[in-house]
């Protein structure tokens, strides 16, 4: 089967060229092991010898490294790739130990040296992530984006915040084909039976075998009950009481078992844009599903009985795809950025806000109809209001075919850019 390249290559060498450990962290089943084979096959840096590949998911490797993980990396020479590495946490503190001694002897050759994977955020757990600050670039594998399941350049999220949209083509793709195909590799051109069962083994994998082997959890049996939860409430603010009380716990266990979730790479939160600016604005988070097709698979309804037979739940499966999309492109490093949304106590909303490093803001908003009109301007109008100086734009995002302006920096954008 042909390897399709991954959009983040490029930024994950430039990291091996800077830092002395890589860590590649993502969903299981997103590509990771494929990836970092593809790219330390010829080694992971220049070097005289080869990168040696480890998993821990070998219960015998696993064994080796937590009995004595400083003598376990020291043992080999050269580059060295560990995958899965969040099930050996002993191995954290030994990096560290170890990167300094290399540094020690020989400063030139110690970026590169480790690249680690993981399916599992270590910047969630303080005790994992502490001993490799200053020594570790992490980076973030997603499942594909539909561009990247169509081999297309995925400079759509550049496109949108420079306000290009010529020349746009839809590749032949609906709405609801390139929602399937923004998912895990092995299941991107799958039917929905091969889906369904592939989601059922893998959240089966995930919440009974990985989520134990990271956290001990009283009420285990109560995660796929509150990833069930959360996925009808895609797109909504985060309220963990009213949640807990869904689920049958308590507001701050729900909180902790929520963030297991998020560790684990099954949902994200999208946190809240303020500033001092006068107004009263909800600064509650949103959340959503990483991957859109688990969103359906979880709401137990094919993406076209919905659009067709529940067009209000159609559409907040649209937005996760958005959200998605949008965070996926973000991890690419073509744009250096943090996602956001925006609303006020009154309602007045922006589904997104992209803030750059240098402060400037853009605003994206989605719309499921064919049609806009300037009424629908009203959230980003409010929002570049807000902010003069630093609002750069705003997009709505539609189901039409043409890009549209509505104003100076004001657009009417087909979704389909986001796969340009």
């Amino acid at each position: 089967m042909t390897t399709i390249p991954r959009q983040i290559t490029s930024e994950l060498q430039a990291a091996l060229k800077v830092s002395p450990v890589v860590f590649l962290d993502g969903p299981r089943q997103s590509g990771k092991s494929t990836l970092v084979r593809h790219i330390t096959h010829p080694p992971v840096v220049d070097a005289e010898e080869s990168a040696t590949y480890i998993t821990f998911d070998s219960p015998t490797q696993m064994a080796a490294a937590a009995a004595e993980p400083q003598a376990f990396l020291t043992s080999r020479k050269g580059n060295l790739i560990i995958d899965e590495v969040q099930l050996v946490p002993e191995i954290f503190r030994a990096l560290k130990i170890v990167v300094d001694e290399i540094r020690l002897k020989d400063k030139s050759n110690v970026n590169g040296r480790f690249l680690l994977t993981g399916s599992a955020n270590i910047l969630a757990l303080p005790q994992l992530s502490d001993p490799l600050v200053g020594r570790t670039s992490v980076l973030t594998l997603y499942p594909f984006c539909t561009a990247e399941a169509i081999q297309s350049k995925c400079d759509g999220l550049t496109r949108l915040l420079s306000m290009n949209f010529d020349a746009m083509s839809s590749h032949g793709l609906s709405l609801i084909k390139a929602i399937e195909l923004a998912t895990f590799p092995e299941i991107s051109t799958s039917n929905s039976g091969e889906r369904f069962r592939w989601f059922d083994g893998y959240l089966s994998t995930i919440l009974q075998r990985d989520v134990r082997q990271l956290a001990e959890l009283d009420k285990i049996a109560l995660l796929p009950t509150l990833l069930r939860v959360l996925a009808t409430r895609a797109g909504n603010l985060l309220n963990d009481a009213d949640i807990a009380r869904d689920i049958g716990l308590n507001a701050v266990t729900s909180k902790n078992y929520r963030n297991i979730l998020k560790m684990m790479f099954l949902n994200f939160d999208v946190q809240p844009w303020y500033r001092n600016i006068g107004k009263r604005l909800v600064k509650a988070p949103k959340g959503y599903l990483t991957d859109t097709m688990l969103l359906s698979h979880m709401l137990g309804m094919e993406l076209e009985d919905m659009q067709l037979n529940r067009p209000e739940l159609f559409g907040h499966v649209l937005e996760n795809y958005v959200a998605t999309e949008l965070v996926k492109q973000l991890s690419f490093g073509n744009v250096r950025g943090q996602l956001h949304h925006f609303r006020t106590s009154d309602g007045k909303e922006v589904d997104f806000v992209i803030e750059k490093q240098d402060g400037s803001i853009f605003a994206i908003e989605i719309k499921k109809s064919e049609s806009v009109s300037i009424h629908d301007f009203k959230g980003i109008q409010l929002l570049a209001e807000s902010a003069p100086k630093d609002f750069k734009g705003g997009v709505i995002l539609y189901s039409g075919k043409e890009a549209v302006p509505f104003g100076k920096n004001l657009w009417a954008v087909p979704f389909q850019v986001l796969w340009q």
